[in-house]
């Protein structure tokens, strides 16, 4: 899973996004809200972390464009501000937690799964592309009544194909929200990765889900080619 960290304080962020990481998420760090909205308008994230004292543009601005642009993905609040008309306007504006600071990462981290494990407002833990079926919650998959065995990677960019169906995404696209940064440059294992998933998927099916788009990248569809 994939979130966005939007964090002005370096050591605070350089913090929390090593911690993200040990944990095995992919995480991107933006240093402003800026910065962050350029993030959240080029990608999609299962959860975004926000502080609210951004420069370029306040947390709370970005918190009122995100959730009238990506309506369904959580926010939480990590900020200074405790006092409770900060708190009370900002879960008005659509956060979905709040935690001051000073913080410990062991809290955090609680909130982080809590919330990803509640998933998208939309309480949608089940992926669907005509008969493939993926369930965010127990990581299983399966075409029709069989049931398909994918590693963590294969899982993490099926669920992020399908979550984009009908949607190109570039090779780099799919590099930096499915792997670390340490892979920037690598896009070549995505096709790896897309061969890999189109043998184990889409062999032996009359109906081939993946799209290849020449020069563009990768796309999931129920009438692939």
């Amino acid at each position: 899973m994939r979130i966005l960290l939007v964090e002005d304080e370096e050591k605070v962020s350089r913090f929390v996004a090593r911690g993200l990481k040990a944990e095995r998420y992919a995480v991107d760090v933006a240093a402003d809200g800026t910065s962050g909205l350029d993030h959240v308008r080029a990608y999609s994230y299962d959860l975004i972390i926000l502080d609210l004292n951004l420069p370029g543009m306040s947390g709370t601005d970005l918190l009122k464009y995100i959730r009238k642009s990506h309506q369904h993905v959580p926010v939480l609040i990590l900020t200074a501000r405790d006092n409770i008309s900060d708190k009370v306007q900002n879960f008005e504006e659509g956060a979905d937690d709040y935690l001051t600071k000073p913080f410990s990462f062991a809290e955090l981290l609680v909130r982080v799964k809590a919330l990803l494990r509640r998933g998208p407002v939309t309480n949608s833990t089940t992926l669907r592309v005509a008969e493939l079926e993926l369930d965010r919650v127990v990581h299983k998959v399966k075409r029709g009544d069989k049931n398909i065995d994918l590693t963590s990677k294969e899982f993490s960019l099926l669920e992020y194909l399908m979550i984009n169906t009908g949607r190109v995404l570039s090779r780099t696209m799919i590099v930096e929200h499915v792997w670390d940064q340490s892979f920037e440059g690598l896009t070549n294992i995505v096709d790896v990765y897309v061969r890999q998933l189109r043998k184990k998927i889409d062999e032996g099916h009359e109906r081939k889900l993946f799209r290849t788009v020449r020069g563009v990248g990768y796309s999931i569809t129920e009438d692939g080619a």
